[in-house]
């Protein structure tokens, strides 16, 4: 079946809403549900029973750039700073020097075992030499895996902030693959450029960002989330204009915004959380209707090959020898290389080289392919065995109540207390946002007059107001007390 502007969104919304319906169900059976959308995808594809013939590898990339904007957005809000701080050198040695050695050790051992070329075969490895950001977001965070000793905030910087690098190796590579007589020591500037503006790219729009959204004043609350749908758009363009990593900018961009006070960032975080499981799902199906299964078979030897490598060698060596000047534990340092998971972004990075028209470029794409699809069905259904087994799992009653989680779910479990604002208070006359409060306490409600008013960001404290603040704990309103300079 072609598609035509007539059946396009009939058919879309149908493959949206199996995959939904389907998605709810497939934990039961240990299957990841992205697994499950690639599946639904390639069903639906030219040569399965759906019959959509779609072979448009730049419309795939297209659609995959965008998705990865709002993934990569949506991981960098939730990610709490407090937590990532300790690991963050762990996370960034993962990040650009584990990509880096993940990519050299499976390129050397493509090279031996096919016909591929030294280039040919670094570019395979850099393809998906990234841990994947979509698949352990929504893995780790469905799975509700409670692990020990910040082990979940240095695996989710890590697949958050790698892409970047692996993008990096994939153009260099791209690059010396079409121009052989190239020098290896060329590319070398590339990628510095790319990381170096990438960074401090994302740092001044995270900071002109939070400005904007604090400071507009927009009538209607649903505009908020949409206006920061644009200045991600323009962080990550305007990044790539100037020759950075659009990719590290808009991740950046994201985790300074989350950790900010933001005017109606209650709205912005659950807005972002759907469109980032919205775009998930868009992303596996247009990457299952690209595939032809039958160009796939040919490859499976070869593929389960590289793959069982890349699991069992590459990304271990990548992640040992990265994280070999780190105080850890052993058996966090096996866990962190199980938690290797490709997934989307390795496939999308495969349509670079069939849009280039290298010779391999197919062979590359299927196997490719294959990898994430074993990568996810084989680590990404055992992650809570291998857990237990390790022994870095938390028993479920010893999951502690995240800042997040009580700013997204207002836990009826948290502490509550009623605050009255005195006229010689510090936040009389000042919006919500504006006060600093702690990260660990909302203002849920604010009682004025008899009247009951449900706050946000750009509310204004008024004298003799009364406070309605929840609290993780206790000790919380210790805080609250000094930030409003209450005695």
């Amino acid at each position: 079946m072609n598609l035509t502007i007539e059946n396009i969104v009939l058919v879309g919304s149908v493959l949206l809403f199996v995959s939904i319906i389907a998605g709810k169900t497939s934990y039961r059976f240990g299957v990841p549900v992205l697994l499950l959308f690639l599946a639904i995808g390639m069903l639906a594809g030219s040569e399965g029973i759906g019959g959509i013939n779609f072979n448009d590898p730049q419309i795939a990339q297209f659609i995959g750039l965008v998705s990865l904007n709002f993934i990569l957005f949506s991981g960098g809000l939730d990610t709490n700073w407090n937590a990532i701080k300790p690991v963050l050198r762990e996370g960034l040695a993962l990040s650009t020097l584990g990509v880096l050695l993940t990519a050299l050790s499976l390129g050397t051992f493509v090279y031996f075992v096919t016909d591929f070329t030294i280039y040919e075969s670094m570019l395979l490895g850099s393809i998906v030499s990234s841990t994947d950001a979509a698949a352990v977001f929504s893995i780790l965070r469905s799975k509700s895996l409670a692990l020990k000793t910040n082990l979940r905030p240095t695996l989710e910087l890590e697949s958050g902030s790698n892409d970047p690098m692996a993008y990096v190796l994939t153009i260099a590579s791209l690059t010396l693959v079409m121009n052989q007589d190239q020098n290896v020591l060329s590319v070398i500037p590339l990628l510095l450029q790319q990381m170096i503006l990438g960074g401090i790219a994302g740092f001044l729009f995270g900071k002109l960002s939070k400005l904007i959204i604090n400071r507009i004043k927009l009538d209607f609350e649903g505009l908020y989330p949409v206006l920061v749908i644009s200045l991600m758009f323009i962080t990550f363009s305007a990044t790539n204009t100037i020759g950075g990593n659009g990719f590290l900018a808009i991740y950046i961009c994201a985790v300074y915004l989350g950790n900010q006070d933001l005017i109606h960032k209650k709205t912005i975080l659950k807005i972002y959380d759907g469109l980032a499981w919205l775009m998930q799902i868009v992303l596996f199906l247009t990457l299952g209707l690209l595939v032809f299964p039958s160009q796939v078979v040919p490859y499976i030897g070869i593929g389960l090959l590289i793959s069982i490598f890349l699991i069992l060698v590459a990304r271990p060596i990548g992640v040992f020898l990265s994280l070999m000047f780190f105080k850890m534990k052993m058996r966090r340092r096996f866990y962190i290389s199980w938690v290797g998971l490709r997934g989307a972004v390795p496939i999308v990075f495969a349509t670079y080289p069939l849009l280039a028209g290298i010779e391999k470029a197919d062979v590359i794409f299927n196997i490719v392919f294959f990898i994430s699809v074993t990568s996810v069905l084989i680590q990404g259904t055992t992650l809570s065995i291998v857990a237990k087994w390790l022994h870095v799992a938390l028993p479920e009653k010893a999951k502690k109540l995240t800042a997040t989680d009580l700013l997204m779910t207002e836990n009826p479990k948290a502490e509550m207390r009623e605050i009255l604002v005195t006229k010689d208070c510090y936040a009389v006359d000042k919006k919500i946002v504006d006060l600093g409060f702690p990260k660990n306490a909302i203002i849920a409600m604010i009682i004025r007059d008899n009247n009951y008013i449900t706050p946000n960001g750009s509310t204004q404290i008024e004298a003799d107001d009364t406070l309605v603040v929840l609290a993780d704990k206790a000790q919380a309103f210790e805080e609250v007390n000094k930030t409003l300079q209450i005695t």
